[in-house]
C-alpha cells in the first residue's frame, strides 16, 4: 500500500528499494541490483535517479519520493497494489509521472486506487466503484460510470451536485 504522503526511509535510494527484499532474505548484490533497477523502471523513476542510487532518498522531490514508495512496494512483487490518494500533494508534472507509471503497471498488477480527484480516475481507471456514506452506490466500467451513470447519486457527484465530503470513489485499475 502507498499512502498520500510519501514515506521515504532515511536511507539511500538503493537501500529504500532493497529494504523489503532484504527482509525477505535476499542478500546477493547482483539480485538486489536487478530488483532495484526493475522496480525503479516500473515506477518511472529510473532515468532520474540511476546515477545517484547511493544518495539520500530524502533529497528527492515529493513526486520522486512518491514514485520511490511505489518502487519500494513493487520490489516485494505484490499481487495487488493499493494507492490512497497518491497524487494529492503533487504538482501536475509529478502527477502525470505517477499516472504514466499506473498505466504501465496495470498491465501486470491489479491496482486499487482512491484518487485525489475524479478526473485522475477517469484517465487511468478501468473499473469504478462509487461509495456514499460507506455504501457502494454503483460499480461499472470507467466509461459507463463517467458518461452514463445508472444511479442519480453517482451522476450528481460527477456533475458536482452532491456533497463531495461525504462521498467517494474507489477505483480498480486493471488491464
Amino acid at each position: 500500500m502507498v499512502f498520500d504522503l510519501p514515506t521515504a526511509l532515511p536511507l539511500s535510494i538503493f537501500d529504500n528499494i532493497a529494504y523489503g527484499p532484504r527482509l525477505k532474505g535476499i542478500r546477493e548484490r547482483n539480485r538486489l541490483e536487478k530488483i532495484v533497477a526493475e522496480s525503479l523502471q516500473a515506477a518511472v523513476l529510473w532515468d532520474e535517479v540511476k546515477d545517484r542510487l547511493q544518495s539520500s532518498a530524502l533529497r528527492l522531490s515529493g513526486g520522486q519520493q512518491q514514485r520511490l514508495c511505489i518502487a519500494r512496494m513493487l520490489a516485494l512483487e505484490p499481487e495487488i497494489i493499493m494507492l490512497d490518494e497518491p497524487c494529492s500533494g503533487l504538482d501536475p508534472i509529478s502527477t502525470a509521472s505517477i499516472e504514466r507509471s499506473l498505466m504501465t503497471l496495470k498491465e501486470k498488477y491489479t491496482i486499487l486506487l482512491v484518487p485525489h480527484n475524479i478526473q485522475q480516475a477517469s484517465r487511468v481507471a478501468d473499473r469504478v466503484g462509487f461509495f456514499l456514506g460507506g455504501e457502494m452506490i454503483e460499480e461499472g466500467s470507467s466509461d459507463q460510470i463517467f458518461t452514463r451513470p445508472a444511479n442519480k447519486k453517482t451522476e450528481d457527484y460527477i456533475s458536482g451536485g452532491l456533497d463531495k465530503e461525504v462521498s467517494g470513489f474507489k477505483f480498480q485499475v486493471q488491464g
